[in-house]
């Protein structure tokens, strides 16, 4: 499976001159944790929630201030075409709960690893099918209190 068909899209972005108050605003009527700075179609940054909170709020900063001085930079990514096991390496690798999606250098979208628990719930459950079978078919205990010996 690849990345595209777990990500978010389209992504919540922003210009490196949007006002931290702006973001936040757009971070809570959109229902995301995070706004991408785009400058002129390109990736330049990312602007999280807790970015807000330690960089403006924690330190007293202005809320006026550009996301563009407040964004974390460089960016790792992932293209929206790499299989899905690229991403969980990406996030294993990096520790951060974010990527950014790109198709051809142009941004399309935003995995979150919380994007990545139904799929870990499917994988679970496919697991899980053929060995309760199994167990069915072996005529394994039934329910009821346990018995004692």
């Amino acid at each position: 499976m690849r990345v595209a068909e777990f990500m978010t899209s389209p992504p919540v972005t922003a210009d490196p001159v949007t006002t931290a108050r702006e973001a936040a605003r757009l971070m809570a009527e959109q229902a995301v944790g995070c706004v991408l700075v785009v400058d002129r179609g390109r990736l330049r940054g990312v602007l999280t929630d807790r970015d807000l909170a330690v960089r403006v709020l924690a330190r007293g900063a202005d809320p006026e201030t550009p996301v563009g001085g407040l964004m974390s930079a460089p960016v790792v990514t992932l293209d929206a075409d790499e299989d899905v096991s690229a991403a969980y390496r990406t996030f294993c690798r990096t520790g951060v709960r974010r990527l950014p999606v790109l198709r051809d250098g142009r941004v399309v979208g935003v995995l979150a690893v919380d994007d990545l628990f139904l799929d870990v719930l499917q994988h679970l459950a496919d697991l899980l099918g053929p060995i309760s079978w199994s167990a069915l078919r072996e005529g394994g205990p039934g329910p009821g209190p346990p018995a004692t010996g």
